[in-house]
């Protein structure tokens, strides 16, 4: 093993997952986020069976279990509120000996970034230009500051400046629908805390996720044109006149949502691209496979990402060797996850009637571990 200067474009949980695995291994490390301060934004996620064991793997699968809510479950169900198929995930918990959770983003953010080294992160860094030298990567922000390391992991999201430079038509493309996010407060048992449903409907889809402590995710989405200002205006009162006839607790939900609780944005991906290194410059997380939310494994293989690449650079002394690795691994697996999410938020999100009755019929007879 080789000693790297790393530097790490992007706070998200792709990055700080790199930053926290490279530490545990003796890799010095800097991460450099756009944002000014490291807020406790976002919604629910899920974390499965293998990103958990991800996370075990940089030391803090057990305090995110201790946050986290365990989900034995998931059910989809039609607009009258009829079971279409479900998901049981003990198989996989089975497989990799860990359970299938929920956890708010924030949450999860905040156990990584506490179990960095003080210091590690560097805020309001928005990186405005790179240049890749014969050695090593000159980084340069916005204020002006600039940086050189031996490797740049970049990990600056869906909108990454790294991808698109360095690999010129990859941007990222419009899902076709857009989605509205929220967390609430609910009583106990009006939703089970073990077990996620989507329900499909005419109107739209959407989604229940129960957190810990009393906590439920909720998410809505519907076909519309990108950047649609009238739905970009929806608020909590509009979504209820939308799913107000889907099937209790929906109704409910949305009606314990306050306006500035509301999350929005445009379900974005991109097409898998085949590589992930560009000489000392290397794409992780939604940089490299920014993926429809339908799988549930954005932020998993964000995890997956990371946890692989520092056993790369642990195992490999030559760079390009281990990101070589690092690449065969990753791409394959991660173009799956693109290719599959898109292909069933297409079907979930079907509204001509006759369509949606096949795919009902169809679904129940599917099979799904």
């Amino acid at each position: 093993m080789r000693h790297y200067n790393i530097a790490i474009i992007g706070g998200g949980i792709g990055g700080l997952c790199a930053a926290l695995s490279l530490q545990q291994k003796g890799f010095q490390v800097n991460l450099y986020e756009a944002a000014k301060e490291l807020r406790p934004i976002g919604a629910g996620l899920g974390v499965g069976s293998n990103s958990l064991q991800a996370l075990k793997g940089m030391g803090v699968g057990d305090e995110i279990l201790k946050q986290g809510n365990v989900l034995h479950k998931m059910i989809i169900q039609s607009h009258s509120g009829h079971p279409l198929n479900e998901i049981n995930f003990s198989t996989l918990s089975k497989e990799f000996g860990v359970e299938n959770i929920t956890i708010h983003r924030a949450d999860l953010q905040s156990i990584l970034f506490n179990s960095l080294q003080k210091g590690t992160v560097h805020l309001n860094k928005r990186v405005v230009h790179f240049s890749r030298q014969s050695k090593d990567v000159k980084v340069v922000f916005e204020d002006g500051h600039s940086v050189q390391a031996d490797l740049v992991i970049a990990a600056d999201g869906v909108h990454s400046i790294f991808r698109k430079k360095l690999m010129e038509g990859s941007l990222e493309r419009y899902a076709g629908y857009t989605c509205w996010r929220s967390v609430v407060s609910v009583k106990k048992d009006v939703v089970p805390s073990e077990i996620s449903t989507e329900t499909w409907g005419k109107n739209g889809r959407f989604g229940i996720v129960p957190l810990a402590r009393d906590k439920v995710y909720w998410f809505a989405c519907m076909n519309a044109k990108r950047n649609d200002r009238d739905k970009a205006s929806y608020k909590v009162q509009d979504l209820f006149e939308v799913f107000k006839s889907y099937p209790n607790p929906i109704p409910e939900l949305i009606q314990l949502t306050d306006d500035n609780q509301l999350l929005h944005d445009d379900i974005l991906d991109i097409k898998p691209i085949s590589q992930f290194i560009f000489g000392n410059v290397v794409l992780i997380g939604d940089a490299a496979h920014a993926t429809t939310p339908n799988m549930g494994q954005g932020a998993g293989q964000s995890m997956e990402d990371a946890l692989f690449l520092a056993n790369s650079l642990e195992r490999h002394y030559d760079l390009s060797e281990a990101l070589q690795e690092y690449q065969d691994n990753r791409v394959q697996q991660s173009g799956k996850v693109i290719k599959m999410s898109r292909q069933i938020g297409d079907v979930a999100q079907w509204e001509h009637p006759w369509l949606m009755t096949l795919r009902d019929v169809l679904f129940k007879l599917m099979q799904f571990e």
